[in-house]
């Protein structure tokens, strides 16, 4: 029998541990540049979470507090846009159907249309009209009974606009509706005056029925800064309905812009959309807009297919949209038929999914998708393997293109300024009070794409962009 040599096979895994303990001190060292980053803005080390892996390696570079569960804020983004490629695919589309309940005789249907929601995000107002254009050419021009929205292809619970912040009429607080219109945003287009105290132009975008608005904006003086800060809204209630009232001021040096309220709920702006469309395309109706569901046996007319999930992606993930990842999150818990709450069941189904792609979801707390909370909460190291997995699966390039270019596009266009790697990462980016997160993949300088996992949960999180940005540096440079 051959003599087995024992002192070459001992110094080789000597050789090995001691390789794999300089590998574990070099995951647990903070990059210099991060470091005192982090340190010039007043946050403890202890109070951020980092992850950084090579999407080819097999275990991370970098990894500091990664199994500390955290606040994401909007990179909790990340996880429903994950798990809902995962559970529908990039080509599945919400379906909205028109309907009659009753018959059309010389340009009239005596009885009720029917508009049913089938949850799709991203209805506008400009699809609408052209879907309510299409009714009139199939010869109806007056509706004898009610315009009925019935958007009860999702079972929700009550949403309060005003519980995270008190700002309820700031779109971003907007709740996830069957039958949501545009976002449910009223858009304002502004035009500061050259005379300071003189008021300011304006107009409003889609056309509503039913609400009045007192535009109280006037021209301000000074450079424009943060100038949406100096804005405010509020709702009157008046004998003839609903009121927006829009205060405060706009810089002259800002010139034209561009803001938004949600100023009614989800049910309420739909109708109110609906009725002023609806009037728009010519067509005039006996009862009211109202909300209701659709009879088993009505007559559907017509049906619209929504932009495929990997386009309602980008348009949540590039400019971070609420009341879309609200929606998704809702769908995915509309697959449980016997659901009441298809929040929480969609949040039950998101977590199903990351367990089933074999990432670790301990310490995970998902409450609506959008990361707009208080009590969401995610590891480094779960985010990290989630990116991991999502660049192995057929569906990355739609996951990847989702996300905000750094120095480029979406919410993350003024990131890295000048710096070399701008342009080359696609983060998620997410910020709330005493939070600030970004998560997603930089291209290095060799051309080896990482993924990266960034959370700060500190009273002065929001002075960690330079950190933030520093890390992405460091990987750019291959470390």
């Amino acid at each position: 029998m051959p003599r087995i040599r024992y002192a070459p096979f001992l110094r080789a895994v000597v050789a090995i541990s001691l390789y794999l303990a300089l590998i574990a001190v070099r995951a647990a060292e903070l990059p210099g540049s991060v470091e005192q980053a982090l340190a010039r803005a007043g946050i403890p080390v202890a109070d951020t979470a980092i992850w950084v892996q090579g999407v080819d390696a097999r275990q991370p570079g970098l990894a500091i507090n990664a199994q500390r569960p955290m606040n994401p804020a909007s990179v909790m983004k990340l996880v429903t846009a994950f798990a809902a490629l995962e559970h529908f695919g990039p080509a599945y589309s919400w379906t909205t159907r028109i309907s009659t309940f009753g018959h059309v005789e010389g340009g009239i249907l005596h009885g009720d249309l029917h508009l049913t929601g089938g949850g799709d995000p991203v209805l506008s107002y400009e699809r609408l009209w052209k879907l309510l254009r299409r009714v009139r050419a199939l010869g109806i021009e007056h509706v004898r009974g009610d315009i009925v929205m019935d958007g009860s292809a999702l079972r929700l619970p009550q949403h309060d606009p005003f519980a995270f912040d008190g700002r309820g009429l700031r779109p971003y607080n907007s709740g996830p509706h069957g039958l949501l219109v545009h976002f449910n945003t009223l858009q304002f287009f502004l035009e500061p005056a050259s005379a300071a105290e003189a008021p300011v132009g304006f107009m409003s975008t889609p056309p509503i029925h039913g609400l009045s608005i007192d535009n109280r904006i006037v021209t301000g003086s000074g450079p424009c800064g943060v100038w949406h800060r100096n804005l405010d809204t509020s709702v009157e209630s008046t004998p003839t309905g609903p009121r927006l009232v829009l205060l405060g001021h706009l810089p002259a040096s800002c010139g034209p812009r561009t803001w938004s309220a949600a100023p009614l709920s989800p049910e309420q702006f739909g109708a109110a959309i609906v009725a002023a469309l609806w009037s728009e395309v010519g067509g005039t109706y006996t009862g009211s807009v109202r909300p209701g569901t659709t009879p088993a046996d009505a007559t559907v007319v017509l049906t619209d297919a929504s932009p495929a999930l990997a386009e309602v992606l980008r348009e949540m993930n590039k400019w971070s949209s609420n009341v879309i990842a609200r929606q998704l999150l809702a769908t995915l818990g509309a697959t449980d038929l016997a659901s009441h709450d298809m929040m929480r069941s969609g949040a039950a189904v998101a977590a199903a999914q990351l367990e089933a792609a074999g990432i670790d979801t301990r310490g995970l707390v998902i409450e609506n998708g959008s990361g707009l909370s208080r009590i969401e909460r995610i590891r480094a190291d779960t985010l990290g393997g989630l990116l991991l997995t999502a660049w192995r699966r057929p569906f990355m390039p739609e996951f990847i293109a989702a996300l905000p270019l750094a120095g480029v596009d979406g919410t993350a266009h003024q990131r890295l300024g000048r710096s070399p790697a701008q342009g080359q990462a696609h983060i998620k980016t997410g910020t709330i009070n005493h939070v600030r997160a970004m998560a997603g993949y930089v291209l290095d300088r060799k051309g080896r794409r990482h993924a990266v996992v960034m959370m700060v949960n500190h009273p002065r999180a929001a002075e960690s962009q330079a950190a933030q940005d520093a890390l992405l540096e460091w990987i750019w440079a291959a470390n």
